[in-house]
C-alpha cells in the first residue's frame, strides 16, 4: 500500500471562490436571448427554458423560428407516475414529461396541431399542450344536441341520448367517456387562431359534429352522416370520407349552418379503414388493410396491419388515382389528425414510408393481451418495421407533433 497522497492543497484550492466564477443565472439578458435565438431543436429549447426563471424569460413560448419537430409517440401511462414517455422513432430518444392531466381517469380522443384532446367523466372535454401544459376547454359531452338529458344522480343512466330515428337510450359516465366520441380534429393551432373550430367524429351513429372555440355547445351535421371514417381540415373546410372513398366537404366558417357539398367518386375503395391526408396541397386517401385473428387464450379478436394503399385525388376527373410511390413524403396515421412531412427535412429519415399506430374501435380498446399494432410501412416493398413493443393497456400509443406555438 503506497503513501497517502497529500490532498490538502487541492481541497483548499477548490473551496475558495475565484474572481472568474460565473453565476449562470445572471448572464446578461441580451446574451441569453442571442443563445436562445440560435438554438436549432425544440428539445434544446425546452432544456434551455428549464434552467431558471431568467433563462425562461429569454426564451419565450412564442418562439417561431424552430424547425418542425419529427412526431413523437406518446406512450402508455405508468400507473406509478405522472410522467409520460414520448418516443422519437427517428432519433431513438425518449423524453419524459410531467403530464398528470392525461391520467387513467381521462380518455384520449386524438391529437391535433400539437394538442391532446382529453375527455373526463365529469363530463368535460379539453385540449392540452403536453410541452407547455396550456389548457383550453371545449363544450362538455352533455352539450351535444342528441344528449337530451344529463343527470349526475341517475346512477348508471346519467345520459339520455336520442338516436337519429328518435329512439332513446341511456349511457353511464364511463360509457360516454369511452365510446361517444371517436376522434377530434382542430382547424388550426389554438396559439395562432383564437377562433379555431373543433370537429368530432361520433362513434355510435356515424355522426359528425363541430364547435367554435368559446361557444358552449356542439352542433351536429345531419347532412354528413356515414362520412365518419376520417376527417381533416383541408384548405378552408373540413373534409370527411366514408368507407368507400366518397367525400363530404363541410364548410363551417359562415353562419350558424354548415355548407355541405359532396364528391361521390363513383368507385369503391377497398380496405378496412380509410384516412385522409393533406400532403403539401395534395389530397390523399390511405386505405389500411387488417388481418383478423382470434386470441383463444384471452377470447378476443386481434387485428394486425398487413398493408396500405395510397390514392391521390384527381380534381379534374373527380376520382382517386392509385399512387405507387410517395417519393419524399412520410405519412403519420392513427388516432392523431393525419399528417404528412418531407423526409428531406429530417436527417436520417427515409421517404415513401407510412408511420402508423392502431386506432380501432371495439374490443381492442380494452384489450390487455399482445402488443400494439405500431410500426413503419415501406410502400415500395410492402415491408413493415416494428417499433419496440409496449404492453397493452387502456390507452394505445398516439402520434403527437410537439410544438410550443
Amino acid at each position: 500500500m503506497g503513501p497517502t497522497p497529500n490532498t490538502s492543497h487541492h481541497q483548499s484550492h477548490i473551496s475558495q471562490p475565484t474572481s472568474n466564477s460565473v453565476d449562470w443565472a445572471d448572464l446578461p439578458p441580451e446574451l441569453l436571448q442571442t443563445i436562445a435565438t440560435n438554438l436549432q431543436t425544440l428539445a434544446d429549447y425546452i432544456r434551455f427554458r428549464a434552467v431558471c426563471q431568467n433563462w425562461r424569460v429569454a426564451a419565450p413560448i412564442a418562439q417561431r423560428q424552430l424547425p418542425r419537430e419529427f412526431p413523437w409517440l406518446m406512450l402508455p401511462l405508468s400507473r406509478s407516475s405522472n410522467r409520460r414517455g414520448f418516443f422519437n422513432p427517428l432519433t431513438g430518444n425518449l423524453h419524459r414529461l410531467i403530464l398528470p392531466e392525461a391520467s387513467h381517469s381521462r380518455r384520449r380522443a386524438g391529437s391535433s396541431r400539437g394538442w391532446l384532446i382529453l375527455i373526463d367523466e365529469s363530463p368535460s372535454i379539453f385540449l392540452i399542450n403536453p410541452l407547455t401544459r396550456d389548457k383550453i376547454t371545449l363544450p362538455p359531452l352533455s352539450s351535444f344536441p342528441n344528449v337530451t338529458k344529463f343527470d349526475f344522480y341517475s346512477i348508471g343512466r346519467e345520459y339520455t341520448i336520442r338516436s337519429p330515428e328518435n329512439d332513446y337510450y341511456y349511457c353511464n359516465l364511463k360509457e360516454m367517456r369511452d365510446s361517444f366520441i371517436k376522434k377530434v380534429i382542430l382547424s388550426g393551432s389554438p396559439y395562432d387562431e383564437s377562433n379555431f373550430f373543433a370537429f368530432a367524429i361520433l362513434n355510435r351513429h356515424e355522426n359528425l359534429a363541430y364547435c367554435k372555440n368559446g361557444h358552449d355547445s356542439w352542433k351536429i351535421i345531419d347532412e354528413a352522416r356515414s362520412y365518419g371514417e376520417d376527417v381533416i381540415y383541408f384548405g378552408d373546410a373540413f373534409y370527411a370520407v366514408d368507407k368507400f372513398g366518397s367525400i363530404a366537404i363541410c364548410d363551417v366558417n359562415y353562419g350558424d349552418m354548415p355548407i355541405v357539398k359532396y364528391i361521390n367518386v363513383g368507385q369503391q375503395i377497398d380496405g378496412d379503414m380509410q384516412y385522409l391526408v393533406d400532403a403539401m396541397g395534395d389530397l390523399l386517401l390511405v386505405s389500411r388493410y387488417l388481418d383478423f385473428e382470434i386470441d383463444i387464450e384471452h377470447y378476443l379478436e386481434v387485428c394486425k396491419t398487413v398493408k396500405f394503399c395510397v390514392y391521390r385525388f384527381d380534381w379534374n376527373a373527380q376520382k382517386w388515382e392509385s399512387m405507387a410511390n410517395l417519393d419524399d413524403k412520410v405519412l403519420f396515421l392513427g388516432e392523431n389528425s393525419s399528417l404528412a412531412l418531407l423526409a428531406s427535412d429530417y436527417p436520417g429519415c427515409k421517404g415513401n414510408r407510412i408511420y402508423f399506430t392502431e386506432d380501432y374501435s371495439g374490443t381492442n380498446y380494452d384489450s390487455i393481451a399482445g402488443d400494439h399494432d405500431i410500426g413503419v410501412y415501406n410502400l415500395e416493398d410492402g415491408s413493415i418495421e416494428s417499433f419496440p413493443c409496449y404492453p397493452r393497456n387502456l390507452h394505445w400509443p398516439i402520434w403527437i407533433t410537439p410544438s410550443l406555438c
